[in-house]
């Protein structure tokens, strides 16, 4: 069965209108007294729900407390065998649920009570009985889901997502989350690591660094520049004070212009003077950018106070991730 191009656009066409009448009827009053309500609160932030629903709730929940607030989701099967225990007096649950009607929720509402935790529902329909059970409430846009039958969650979970993202949003901006603060909650993925390693975690030094004095000739060094591995060598003076770097591509320059005499030239004639460099504190994904700009290149000189102290290889930071 051949799919039709025009079919895949009608429902985009209807997804589209479906998302401006989400965001047209989009009660940003509602949505702030709730924003109060979460920052006033000492406890925790739960959120839950049944089936499509729960899964927003907990993509929810996880983006919220990556931003800076306490939440948790919370299963109504497994709350209703035990996980209640978990809600106090000060904390808050929200539940997600388009019909308002879902027996699972409301059959939670009792024990929440008991709890003395502030209940907030999040639903499409503004005559449901959570809505008449809850504390607070927030009305998403009732919109035609794209399935033919009008059934299987599609816009309607976009509502409760939009919901859920403007929240996390605002209470992100509100608690003045910083950008590091940020970074601390996001340590082994790229965008901590991208904020956090240093070229000191990952450049060569010691032994694995390759360097050579200026007046040493190309012979003498073939050795060291293909041993290390690294597609350059550092030209330091006797203080391993940085003279400049010489690469591969400064050895295939060398052959063609010299010739059979190229072996006996020395580095300060071949070598790069005045190379990039970066300093061990220098963020690696900084020190990335600064080999892409202008004439690409893949190695960096580590210099502290224009001494040598290593060498970082783009292939290096590649592997790390960032």
């Amino acid at each position: 069965m051949r799919v039709e191009v025009e079919q895949v656009q009608g429902l985009i066409t209807e997804l589209k209108m479906s998302m401006e009448q989400i965001f047209a009827d989009f009660d940003s009053a509602s949505l702030a007294r709730i924003v109060q309500t979460v920052l006033q609160s000492s406890g925790v932030l739960f959120l839950t729900g049944v089936g499509k629903s729960g899964s927003i709730a907990q993509k929810i929940a996880a983006t919220v407390t990556s931003t800076g607030t306490k939440a948790i989701y919370l299963s109504p099967l497994d709350a209703l065998h035990g996980d209640i225990g978990m809600i106090g007096p000060n904390d808050i649950l929200i539940m997600f649920s388009k019909s308002g009607e879902t027996d699972e929720l409301f059959n939670l509402v009792p024990a929440v009570r008991q709890k003395g935790a502030y209940l907030i529902v999040v639903v499409s329909n503004p005559k449901s009985r959570l809505i008449q059970a809850a504390d607070d409430a927030f009305i998403l846009a009732s919109v035609r889901e794209l399935c033919p039958y009008d059934l299987v969650p599609t816009t309607s979970t976009l509502a409760q997502l939009v919901f859920g993202d403007i929240l996390a949003a605002v209470l992100m901006r509100r608690r003045n989350v910083s950008l590091s603060d940020f970074i601390t909650n996001h340590p082994a993925g790229r965008i901590g690591k991208r904020q956090i390693v240093c070229v000191s975690d990952l450049m060569l030094t010691g032994d694995r660094l390759p360097k050579c004095s200026p007046n040493d000739t190309l012979g003498e060094i073939l050795v060291e520049l293909s041993n290390k591995q690294c597609g350059a060598i550092c030209v330091v003076d006797t203080k391993d004070s940085l003279l400049g770097i010489f690469t591969d591509g400064d050895l295939r320059r060398t052959l063609q212009k010299y010739g059979n005499q190229a072996l006996e030239q020395p580095l300060n004639v071949l070598m790069t003077k005045n190379p990039k460099t970066a300093s061990p504190d220098m963020l690696a994904f900084e020190a990335m950018k600064r080999m892409e700009e202008g004439s690409p290149i893949t190695v960096l000189v580590v210099v502290d106070n224009n001494r040598c102290v290593g060498l970082i290889k783009m292939h290096d930071i590649i592997q790390a991730g960032l």
